[in-house]
């Protein structure tokens, strides 16, 4: 039976033979560890909503040729990428932390048009075993987690140049049926919660990394492969009772090291081998999808925006002039942030393969707002709330029959105000900008699809100097040497392209 809700997921994931360690202990079920269950439980939140919000979270394939789960489908017009966008928003709103499906998502859309290109130069077949790997998935609906970022080891070589090849997952050695890879993945979204996970290289390669240059679809449960469990901050706070401290109980994000010793994949399921100058064009494709992807921070920031204001209001403070200010300046990053992602979608454009593409230099942007713009949403939202954000007691001291008083008196607010609902807001304040989800909303907004100074050379190759000096010049009537007016990349023939 194919998965439809929640439920349904957290069952499949269920008498998995994985190899988990967390805090040097091999984990026997993953599934019911109370430190692992929350990012599972958010993962569970996009099937559900894709059951409540058909329209927004479940279209129509036409590889499957029936509604899927948005996270599987391919994008078949820029209003499938705006869709894509408002998801992740909702669920950003819903979850408040990552809900791991979006590398899997944009991994499949970026192959889409790489694997079609590849073929078209040498003839290969991958772009057909890509469709019926998708087809596969979106019948079964399952999670993909997509694994791009190796260790790297020294960042100066190449990895064909490191002292162990091991740093890049790659290729120790081929059959007929197929290859097996060994390496590691660093900072893997979500991939305990998937079903599959698709391995991509990270970076361009050359000629002499051919055996670097794979890409291929793995079950997470295959043999040989190892996942030792990344820390969050006050991540043991979910194994302590309670649900105050943890400041959002229910939902979290998960990010794990991937181990793959001799991992076999078959032939049908290797979607690049060797073709190592499609490598950058696939890596810049993904990066594309997914800068614009980070969206999602909106979602997180709208709760945060809320919780800042119920704080205020708690406090007795909801109409004093700056906290006004506070919150409105919180709200113009986090749209700022939206504006330019949905904008990113909205300016797509059509790939040879079908897929839409975003625009490249918007999604640039977005993300590298997103690598600011949430550090100043947290410390506005901090400044809301108080110190008591940071030296508040223990939940169990707030149930201690001789404490517990004593706080319920001393910690009230404005008259009328349960003082257990200013606690689990000023605990939710410092979840998502000190504890385990601010692991989601500032670090990983930081690095994750790449670190600000890759947004700064994406959106440098598309400045555009010469034809915008250009302009400037002919309105000032300035005449000396011409220079190349020409609009020399395809962002400004998107900016003006007339859409009917």
């Amino acid at each position: 039976m194919a998965i439809r809700t929640g439920q349904d997921y957290i069952n499949s994931l269920k008498g998995r033979n994985l190899t988990v360690y967390l805090f040097g202990e091999k984990i026997q079920d993953p599934v019911e560890h109370p430190m692992i269950r929350p990012s599972i439980n958010a993962v569970a939140e996009t099937y559900d909503l894709a059951v409540r919000e058909e329209d927004l979270a479940s279209p129509m394939s036409k590889i499957a040729g029936k509604r899927v789960n948005r996270f599987l489908h391919i994008a078949e017009s820029a209003n499938d990428l705006v869709l894509q966008n408002k998801m992740q928003r909702k669920l950003g709103q819903l979850t408040g932390t990552c809900f791991q499906r979006c590398v899997g998502m944009d991994a499949l859309n970026s192959l889409h048009s790489t694997t079609f290109e590849i073929d078209e130069k040498y003839h290969t077949n991958y772009h057909k075993r890509l469709l019926e790997f998708i087809k596969k998935m979106q019948e079964n609906n399952y999670v993909i987690g997509g694994a791009m970022t190796d260790v790297k080891g020294d960042r100066s070589k190449a990895p064909s140049e490191q002292g162990d090849p091991d740093l890049f997952v790659h290729v120790t050695k081929r059959t007929p049926e197929g290859v097996y890879v060994t390496g590691a993945k660093a900072h893997q979204t979500g991939v305990i919660n998937s079903h599959w996970m698709i391995i991509m290289p990270t970076i361009r390669l050359t000629e002499k990394d051919k055996d670097w240059g794979i890409v291929g679809a793995i079950p997470v449960d295959a043999p040989g492969i190892t996942y030792i469990y990344g820390r969050q901050s006050c991540d043991t706070r979910s194994m302590e009772g309670g649900d105050i401290d943890a400041g959002n109980s229910q939902f979290a994000g998960q990010e794990a090291m991937v181990i793959l010793d001799n991992v076999f994949i078959p032939n049908d399921l290797i979607f690049m081998n060797g073709e190592v100058e499609f490598a950058a064009m696939l890596v810049e494709r993904f990066t594309c999808y997914h800068r614009r992807s980070y969206v999602c921070k909106t979602g997180l920031g709208d709760v945060l925006i809320g919780a800042a204001a119920a704080i205020s209001d708690y406090n007795g403070i909801p109409d004093v002039s700056h906290i006004r200010e506070k919150l409105v300046e919180m709200t113009h990053l986090n749209e700022s942030i939206y504006a330019a992602g949905i904008s990113s979608s909205y300016q797509a454009q059509e790939m040879k393969s079908g897929v839409w593409l975003n625009d490249d230099m918007l999604a640039n942007v977005c993300k590298h707002n997103v690598t600011r713009f949430p550090y100043e949403i947290s410390r506005l939202a901090q400044d809301i709330a108080g110190g008591l954000v940071v030296t508040l007691p223990s939940e169990q001291d707030f149930r201690n029959p001789t404490t517990g008083p004593l706080l319920k008196k001393y910690l009230a607010g404005r008259k009328g105000t349960d003082v257990e609902n200013r606690m689990r807001i000023l605990r939710l304040i410092e979840n998502m900008t000190l504890g385990r989800n601010a692991v989601g909303y500032l670090t990983e907004s930081m690095h994750g699809a790449g670190s600000p100074q890759a947004q700064r050379i994406q959106i440098a190759r598309q400045m555009q100097l010469s034809y915008k000096k250009t302009l400037a010049k002919n309105l000032a009537n300035v005449k000396d040497d011409p220079e190349d007016a020409k609009e020399n990349s395809d962002y400004f023939k998107r900016v003006f392209k007339i859409t009917k």
